[in-house]
């Protein structure tokens, strides 16, 4: 018997083994079923290493790797997991399906429950387990991944994966396995700049056949595994906890449920899995892709650093109004002992010295100027120098008697502490009370060392307790401050995946505002992650690695490719400067639903001559496009997501969509180095 979970375009169809051997993957994709059959007989191999098993554990598979590994109290290690059909449930109202199994061992000490969900309204599918102590002992999970995905996809496969580092976040990078296992995650208990947990297969060579997605929603420490046995017709993608740094304790009766893993199937190759990524992070986890959470933000970091003072924030805000900015945001520096990166982290209370009278003359200021006011905070961290570590020196990690470790002069505290969690969120209650502050940037500016608790039964878990502790704080923001926009950030891109997309309004992909090294980096984001979440600034900031000088129009643009903001010192633009800065926020303001909510195509790289970014929606195409010295004259683009049958108008000529794609395409003289192209349906 098989069950059919139905997507927008597709289908995921589950079945079960013989003999209770547990959910097996039959098909997934449109079209005709492909069905599967076990991987050839040897006699190393036994029949749960040959099948495409949703879960499995150590003990069940010998041979092939497992998502569950445990430590049984008598010392055994592994479980023989059983799939009786009574426990199989599945439910379908017409707009989503749910498969559920459960599993028991032998030994009857463990309980796994098993859901997979799929939705009509998009292509994405979900999947996590619940793993239960139905002994009387403790048990162990040195792994606890979810689920795993079986790819119809034989090696050699292309795995193409986001890597980077700080100001370098979201490279795309391929790497062909014709076999092996590929992997990559974060220690470091937030999701990291080094990779996203995100995943595209394909096999090896090809362009424009099948892609599978597969990404992980989990804001810790994390690992994912690609497996492509040798001359095996199946590609296993498996993700969860990062397995190096986390032991899982179950006391009996408690329970541990993994991250969600998911997975998307495009028939149109990895150009069809960013556009079904976006549908489903516009459509499920966005709370409203409208314009009440993605204001035009300016910045005062890179005018002002620590030295914040009443009167140049406010000169500031005259000019940033002036342009017609619609949130201002003071970032770090406005706190009590602020002064560097030395003190006052964790005394989240306006400085004495730089605010006798407190935040209001500030946010007064800027609502009269018909700005709304936001502010920066970092929850997570604490100085030495602070009255918070002075009172509370036990809130900070560390491993028994070692020295702590400083970064950026600041430690990390215990989120997994309940005291801790309450702490954050009762000054940010305090904080948010003036419902004038209505954007809050979130930052973590450092990774998670010595993480634990020694002596502690459930401290090595701690990397999943922090996670958990953000993800509770960042639901209180939004459960109970409805009216504030949050902003995601990690000094940069250094933690951003789907449950961070899920809590918050806007991500900060990278410190680095360069803007080719911005473009870049805005290139291998929007493979996975909507422009409607991209927040990037414009600044003055040069280039780290392409050092090509631009002109002011491509700065703007590359930061219009998403959810404008402006970082720059103003005090510092001249008239003509500000001028043209005023008219491309105009410009912005009439491409801003199209850029948020249309499809997004990619014409080239940023390493091209020309490189132009696509948003389409249903009455307006919208390009922006990017050009080095020495390109050509005349540039030509064929848009991608014009409504078929319909007219547009672009540069005053009204010209049918079939011949922009196929006959005529739209050619322009790319003037300078960067152009905004408009394409505006009339009929």
């Amino acid at each position: 018997m098989s069950w059919e979970l139905s997507t927008a375009s597709g289908r995921y169809v589950v079945d079960l083994a013989a003999d209770d051997l547990g959910p097996v993957l039959q098909d997934w994709g449109r079209g005709e079923p492909q069905g599967w059959e076990p991987e050839p007989l040897a006699s190393f191999l036994t029949l749960p290493d040959r099948l495409p098993l949703e879960y499995s554990a150590l003990g069940t598979r010998h041979v092939r790797g497992a998502e569950l590994v445990v430590e049984q109290p008598d010392g055994a290690l592994g479980a023989r997991l059983s799939w009786p059909a009574e426990q199989v449930a599945f439910s379908d109202d017409g707009r989503v399906s749910t498969f559920t199994a459960g599993a028991v061992d032998t030994s009857g000490r463990v309980a796994v429950t098993l859901v997979v969900e799929a939705s009509r309204e998009h292509d994405v599918v979900t999947k996590h387990v619940t793993v239960t102590n139905t002994g009387d002992g403790l048990l162990f999970l040195p792994r606890a991944f979810s689920p795993a995905w079986n790819l119809p996809v034989a090696g050699p496969v292309d795995v193409q994966v986001l890597a980077g580092h700080w100001s370098r976040e979201f490279q795309p990078l391929v790497a062909t396995l014709p076999a092996g296992e590929l992997s990559i995650g974060s220690r470091q208990g937030i999701t990291s700049h080094d990779y996203s947990p995100v995943v595209a297969v394909t096999s090896s060579g090809t362009t424009d056949g099948s892609a599978w997605g597969v990404a992980l929603a989990w804001c810790g420490s994390w690992r994912l595994l690609v497996d492509v046995p040798p001359f095996r017709s199946r590609t296993r993608v498996a993700a969860g906890v990062d397995d190096e740094s986390c032991v899982v304790t179950l006391e009996p009766g408690a329970s541990y449920t993994t991250p969600v893993t998911l997975g998307v199937h495009a028939p149109d190759g990895v150009d069809g899995l960013r556009r079904r990524w976006h549908d489903y992070e516009r459509d499920v986890l966005a709370r409203t892709v409208g314009l009440e959470h993605r204001p035009i933000v300016y910045n005062s970091w890179y005018a002002t650093k620590f030295d914040v003072r009443l009167d140049q924030q406010l000169a500031l805000a005259d000019r940033a109004a002036a342009l017609g900015v619609e949130a201002f945001v003071v970032d770090d520096g406005w706190f009590s002992g602020r002064d560097d990166d030395r003190g006052g982290l964790g005394d989240w209370w306006p400085d004495e010295r730089k605010f006798p009278d407190g935040l209001d003359p500030l946010v007064s200021g800027v609502i009269a100027r018909g700005m709304r006011f936001g502010i920066w905070v970092e929850p997570e961290a604490v100085n030495p120098r602070s009255r918070l570590y002075e009172a509370h020196p036990d809130w900070v990690y560390r491993a028994g008697e070692r020295p702590l470790v400083t970064v950026r002069n600041q430690y990390v505290l215990d989120f997994g502490r309940r005291e801790v969690v309450d702490w954050a969120k009762g000054w940010l209650r305090e904080l948010l009370s003036d419902e004038r502050i209505t954007y809050l940037k979130w930052d973590m500016n450092r990774p998670v060392s010595d993480g634990g608790r020694p002596g502690d039964l459930h401290g090595r878990e701690w990397s999943i307790q922090h996670a958990e502790g953000y993800l509770e704080v960042m639901r209180m923001l939004r459960d109970e401050f409805p009216h504030v926009t949050v902003e995601a950030c990690s000094g940069g891109g250094g933690r951003i995946d789907l449950s961070v997309l899920a809590v918050s309004d806007v991500v900060w992909p990278s410190d680095e505002t360069g803007p080719r090294d911005r473009l870049a980096i805005q290139h291998g984001f929007l493979s996975a992650y909507a422009p409607h979440v991209m927040s990037s600034w414009v600044t003055d900031e040069p280039d780290r690695l392409d050092t090509e000088p631009v002109s002011l129009e491509f700065r703007f643009l590359v930061a219009m490719a998403g959810v404008l903001g402006i970082g720059a010192d103003l005090g510092a633009w001249s008239p003509a400067e500000l001028a043209r800065g005023a008219g491309l926020v105009g410009r912005y303001r009439e491409i801003r639903e199209t850029v948020h909510t249309g499809r997004v195509e990619t014409h080239g790289t940023p390493a091209d001559s020309v490189y132009a970014v696509e948003y389409g929606g249903k009455d307006q195409t919208v390009l922006l496009v990017f050009g080095r010295p020495g390109r050509p004259d005349t540039v030509t683009l064929r848009p991608r997501t014009l409504v078929p049958g319909a007219r547009y108008c672009v540069e005053g000529r009204e010209v049918a969509a079939e011949d922009l794609v196929e006959g005529m395409p739209v050619a322009f003289t790319l003037a300078d180095d960067a152009d905004l192209v408009v394409l505006e349906r009339v009929g």
